[in-house]
């Protein structure tokens, strides 16, 4: 039969342990206030909670130093230790992803937006289509005066020069095509 070793297979303490080493001992007993500690110097019950497990782990096989006044104060040391490591190491992370972020996506650029699900782009560009077929079944000149205006970007003024219209008569085409082609899309 293997030697217990008075730790679950978890690598937490167990509670049958008779004599644990002195830092387990102060470990156990001083598990809860170390929570509470890291907690409020982390912001984060989870964090805390990390780091006091991190701290077991690298007290559990460690000989208590040799001048050890307090196994106590000793805790808070290195679990202070251990939550600034984890602190820097965060970081470097964000640092990373941050280089990475403007090399690959550009400078002062938002990240790229998740995919729009399937059914919203397949929606959309039916309502493009819909949209692109309405322009087709407008009059000639109503046509022009609205792919000019709206896909060329020209003024009203502009398009009425191109087309050798009054500036009056392309406002008119290009509500008449806009009103025609919401109704058409509305259907």
């Amino acid at each position: 039969m293997p030697e217990q070793s008075g730790f679950a297979e978890t690598g937490t303490p167990c509670d049958d342990m008779a004599d644990p080493p002195p830092l387990i001992a102060a470990y156990l007993r001083k598990r809860p206030d170390l929570v509470r500690f890291f907690t409020l110097r982390t912001g984060s019950a989870a964090m805390a909670e990390d780091v006091v497990q991190d701290l077991f782990l690298k007290i559990r096989d460690m000989e208590p130093p040799e001048d050890l006044r307090s196994a106590d104060a000793f805790l808070y040391r290195v679990g202070s230790n251990l939550m600034l490591d984890r602190a820097k190491q965060q970081r470097r992370q964000a640092a990373r992803d941050d280089t990475w972020n403007r090399e690959t996506v550009g400078e002062g650029s938002e990240p790229a937006a998740p995919d729009t699900p399937a059914d919203e782009a397949v929606a959309s560009r039916q309502r493009l289509q819909k949209l692109l077929d309405g322009v087709e079944r407008l009059p000639p000149q109503v046509a022009a005066a609205f792919r000019l205006h709206k896909f060329d970007g020209l003024s009203h003024a502009e398009v009425a020069q191109r087309l050798g219209l009054s500036r009056s008569s392309v406002e008119k085409y290009i509500m008449t095509a806009l009103r025609t082609l919401m109704a058409e899309i509305e259907r």
